[in-house]
């Protein structure tokens, strides 16, 4: 019990540290509006736009969690460790993997207070949709409703900050987020000029499939970055987890293409009674550990599904979440490792 509330604690004075730094709220706001200005930029492909801007819209939300994650993660467990203030917990009975654990609990739930905004000013712009022609109509309600939930929390922010000397980062994200649910929901009732219509009309329930398995892949690299924040500073934890994001993504080009070649070879030689020489086998090998070893980012990644009108299997959903989990256990693992073996004195 003991340990579960020093978790517990650990994890709140994170999360409250974390959504109150000044980066989280500028990686908030350029990645808000890199998802609303790519409605309008999607309108020349002359082609499919809806399909241009979901892939714009979920690589804005992957791209920024995943430089969130590097910069929150360092700046929760580097910035302790050199300003030596880990000291005053870890001399205290609180052992170093409840601190680890405590730490990256804190630091996923204050990405998933940002993940969740932008996911939120996401689908109100699909709701709205990308004009491919003068005639198409807006959607008044999405405009509407969806500025109006950001202008009221801008507005609570800077009164609570003025009134009440809240910080306005913390206040902003946390008043704003449930408006903008209150807003997709209205959004989701009502047709472009306000006319009621079936719930079933504007929810895309595959788009937010794709954005769950997207949140998993999140916390992978929230995992990572604490990992590596744990013997790095902050702008070598930032390209540490970038290099396995971008990594990470390439792995089936990089890595499986190969593999998989020398397999279909292996098999030949082995099905015409050859034996396969000793090089192109310890290729394979390494091959299959180094692909093994990297994660796979491109299976968190359902974009190309959805712009595919593709269905998204429940089997792959239940293989791909506990593919993630083992990846964040593994990160994790590390993470306690090598803060194990830190000095922090």
């Amino acid at each position: 019990m003991a340990t579960l509330e020093q978790l517990l604690a650990i994890a709140r004075n994170t999360l409250f540290e974390s959504i109150r730094q000044p980066i989280l709220l500028v990686v908030l706001v350029v990645a808000t509006l890199f998802v609303i200005l790519s409605n309008p930029f999607s309108a020349y492909t002359l082609q499919d736009d809806q399909r241009m801007f979901v892939d714009i819209g979920l690589s804005t939300i992957f791209i920024g969690g995943a430089i969130l994650a590097a910069f929150i993660a360092s700046n929760v467990l580097t910035r302790e460790i050199d300003n030596r203030t880990v000291l005053t917990v870890v001399s205290k009975p609180v052992s170093r993997p409840v601190f680890v654990i405590g730490k990256y609990l804190g630091v996923v739930t204050a990405q998933i207070l940002v993940m969740v905004f932008l996911a939120l000013v996401f689908m109100i712009v699909e709701v709205h949709g990308v004009r491919q022609n003068a005639s198409d109509p807006w959607h008044v309600p999405a405009l509407l409703l969806g500025f109006g939930a950001i202008v009221l929390g801008v507005g609570a922010g800077v009164w609570c900050n003025y009134l009440y000397g809240f910080v306005f980062s913390s206040t902003f994200i946390v008043l704003t987020t449930p408006l903008l649910l209150i807003a997709y929901g209205l959004c989701l009732v009502f047709g472009p000029d306000f006319t009621p219509q079936p719930l079933a009309v504007s929810f895309q329930g595959q788009l937010w499939v794709a954005i769950f398995v997207l949140f998993i892949g999140e916390f992978v690299l929230t995992a990572i970055a604490l990992a590596a924040s744990t013997r790095l500073g902050q702008v070598l934890t930032l390209v540490t987890t970038i290099g396995f994001f971008v990594l990470g993504l390439l792995s089936d080009w990089l890595l499986g293409r190969r593999l998989v070649r020398i397999d279909e070879i292996v098999a030949s030689l082995e099905n015409a009674g050859a034996s396969p020489s000793t090089p192109l086998v310890l290729e394979q090998w390494a091959l299959s550990i180094a692909y093994a070893m990297v994660p796979n980012f491109q299976v968190f990644w359902l974009a190309d599904a959805i712009t595919q009108k593709s269905t998204i299997p429940a089997d792959y959903v239940l293989a791909t979440v506990p593919y993630g989990f083992a990846l964040v256990i593994v990160a994790l693992g590390l993470a306690i490792v090598l803060f194990q073996r830190r000095e922090v004195g």
